[in-house]
């Protein structure tokens, strides 16, 4: 008579201990959290005192909720660990070494998210990696602009958000002059300054496009039209907030305009954007793509 052999406690499904693995995994997402300290300070200055830059403290609460969606098939699927998310792990933490000497801030802060990216793949493995993989690679949109980008392009952004926002005010008979990113009214003027320029704004209307891209049913063809439709729509809702802010410094002079621009107009201009692109959305997932 053999000897009946004991029940095994892991699932089938997942060769490897699961509850040994979680546990593995919260110790290093403790380390982890720890050693990006020196760049949290940063991040939540800039989240808390940047309107343009604002929609970053929503993120990481947007992935974690799109993880917990998620839960259904994560407890499904295999665990495995993979090498390569000990490879990922080591070469984002040497590059986060480097680049926080090196005082090269984007890198440092992007980390943040590789590093973690490798966390999971090395205790989790691929299977679970490939569903979560949206979720975290979208914790890149917490990261600010890079100062150098910004550079590049806020000055063309800022001239054409001045050349059309000076015709839109001239169409509604409001006497105005422009020179530069300068717009003079009869009794005041308004500068259009690199705040201005939308470019920030942008990066949150192309946050949102890829969040409701991920949320779509339907064809790839509707999910890239809704992404590269933030960008049009960014630089539109910019106007409009320049635009605005023009009326108010015609009608109530420099400061109230400028302190509408930079108290209420960051926050009204994503809640326009986010109207926009949720329209834009419903109608395209409820059409029916008859491509081949």
């Amino acid at each position: 008579m053999n000897p009946t052999n004991p029940i095994n406690p892991i699932n089938p499904i997942n060769p490897m201990n699961p509850t040994n693995t979680i546990l593995k995994f919260c110790v290093l997402l403790i380390l982890w959290a720890i050693a990006f300290i020196p760049v949290y300070p940063y991040l939540f200055t800039t989240w808390l005192n940047h309107s343009n830059n604002s929609h970053g403290i929503l993120v990481p609460f947007i992935s974690a909720y799109l993880i917990w969606q998620l839960r259904d098939k994560l407890k499904n699927a295999p665990i495995a660990g993979s090498k390569w998310g000990i490879i990922i792990l080591c070469v984002s933490m040497l590059l986060y070494v480097l680049s926080l000497a090196g005082a090269v801030a984007f890198i440092s802060r992007s980390m943040i998210v590789f590093s973690l990216t490798g966390i999971v793949l090395s205790n989790f493995g691929k299977a679970i990696f490939s569903i979560i993989k949206f979720p975290l690679f979208y914790l890149l949109f917490m990261v600010p602009v890079p100062v150098t980008i910004y550079g590049l392009a806020a000055f063309p952004l800022q001239l054409f958000a001045t050349k059309v926002s000076m015709f839109l005010i001239h169409a509604l008979s409001i006497p105005v002059y422009r020179e530069g990113n300068m717009l003079y009214f009869a009794t005041t003027q308004l500068e259009v300054a690199e705040a201005c320029s939308g470019l920030r704004s942008m990066t949150a209307f192309i946050m949102l496009g890829f969040l409701f891209a991920y949320m779509m049913d339907k064809h790839w063809r509707n999910r890239i039209v809704v992404i590269l439709s933030a960008i049009p729509l960014a630089i539109f809702a910019n106007i409009v907030r320049v635009t605005g802010t023009g009326i108010l410094a015609h009608f109530y002079g420099a400061k109230p305009a400028l302190s509408f621009l930079h108290e209420f107009s960051g926050l009204a201009v994503f809640a326009f954007g986010f109207v926009l692109l949720f329209l834009e959305f419903s109608l395209l997932n409820k059409c029916k793509y008859s491509g081949g």
